[in-house]
């Protein structure tokens, strides 16, 4: 039987992609406590990079915002991952940090990382609403436009 959050991504029309494997010296997620730390993700679908560039330089505001919601959905498949498949288990969003490749000029970082931040609430309800950072970043692994960490309250 499909859980509440499974069911609520199937109303909305989303699957999840599968959780990336790390690429470095780091774990996809931590748990401390009852909060499930989710280390940075960036723009992979199916395996392959999307969103590459700058804004501000190539890159819109409506592209930056969908690789954000991309990497909020790469952070649902490492958290549901983490949880052994229940994304019940998630109490609420605590958090999300976005950081975006954009020129110096480029303001709207807040604007692109809505992307992913929509996606919590649309997901979770009103404990998808959080705290967070979106912040400009000068480069980003592999070249993406965005990535995005969370904290997570979870359940036992």
């Amino acid at each position: 039987m499909a859980g509440r959050i499974d069911a609520r991504l199937a109303e909305l029309g989303i699957e999840l992609p599968q959780a990336a494997a790390p690429v470095a010296a780091y774990v996809p997620a931590v748990r401390t406590g009852n909060l499930l730390f989710l280390s940075g993700q960036i723009t992979l679908e199916n395996g392959e990079l999307r969103h590459k560039g700058k804004l501000g330089d190539g890159i819109d505001l409506e592209t930056g915002r969908q690789a954000a919601r991309l990497c909020g959905l790469n952070i649902l498949a490492q958290a549901k991952a983490a949880l052994g498949g229940d994304l019940d288990r998630v109490v609420r969003v605590v958090k999300l940090v976005g950081f975006v490749n954009s020129t110096p000029d480029f303001v709207d970082q807040p604007k692109v990382v809505n992307g992913a931040s929509e996606l919590m609430q649309e997901v979770f309800g009103e404990a998808g609403r959080h705290a967070r950072s979106a912040v400009s970043a000068g480069s980003l692994p592999l070249g993406v436009a965005v990535e995005v960490e969370a904290i997570l309250e979870v359940a036992d």
